[in-house]
């Protein structure tokens, strides 16, 4: 009986497996149309093939409450907890592939919250340091990703306002909640070469979504993507 119990639960497993599989697959091909649609706006008539590789490969399930399972791979934002979200597949798409992040990159992530975004930037950078003010949602990201086995991802509670200088510059930079202008901290901390991505706008409005390149001299050029809808960027100013 023991035995039969076993086998039944690995069976039912890897029917799960199978299935969120099959919904990661469905995924990937619905942010493939919609970069497609999207062309015009973003410059980006497709994303870089790496990244669509991670999206099919991070377990979006792993990063949602039990009670929202059902809905991880479906292409919009889901509650966390806390008043926060986890971002829209298409979105975490664009955002990654705007970054153009390398594999000896340093990347810094303003906004963990769950914790999906800073998994799926590991799998293309070296080092991700990621920044959460939510103290329970810190914490949850913390364990969830040392679980999922992503060790070359930081986590730190603070005000992402600020960044994290002490482990500046960056290559690239995502923040994952609208602020009202870009910090001028993650202006300095990114490294000349480098490119933020960032919404900005008011608070529970349409936001702009901006590519802030830094040049070699200093100077930094914005390009406004398309319009998007983020949570708030909490904190200090």
């Amino acid at each position: 009986m023991a035995a039969a119990l076993l086998l039944a639960a690995a069976g039912a497993q890897a029917v799960a497996a199978a299935d969120f599989a099959a919904e990661r697959r469905r995924m990937t091909q619905e942010i493939d149309a919609l970069a497609r649609q999207t062309r015009a706006e973003t410059g980006r008539p497709a994303f870089d093939p790496r990244v669509m590789t991670v999206m099919a490969t991070v377990p979006r399930h792993e990063f949602v409450p039990a009670e929202q399972i059902e809905v991880a791979y479906a292409n919009r934002p889901v509650p966390i907890g806390h008043g926060q979200t986890i971002s829209q597949p298409y979105i975490v798409a664009l955002m990654t592939d705007l970054a153009k992040a390398e594999p000896g990159h340093k990347v810094l992530e303003v906004g963990t919250g769950s914790g999906y975004q800073a998994a799926v930037m590991a799998q293309l950078a070296r080092e991700v340091y990621s920044i959460e003010i939510v103290e329970p949602l810190g914490q949850q990201a913390t364990r969830r990703l040392r679980q999922l086995g992503y060790g070359n991802v930081q986590v730190r509670l603070g005000d992402g306002y600020h960044g994290w200088e002490e482990q500046a510059p960056f290559d690239a930079i995502l923040v994952t909640a609208a602020a009202s202008h870009v910090p001028p901290p993650l202006i300095r901390q990114l490294k000349p070469g480098g490119r933020m991505v960032i919404p900005v706008g008011a608070a529970f409005m349409v936001q702009q979504l901006m590519l802030i390149e830094k040049n070699p001299d200093g100077t930094v050029s914005t390009r406004q993507i398309l319009p998007v809808a983020f949570v708030p960027l909490t904190g200090r100013r």
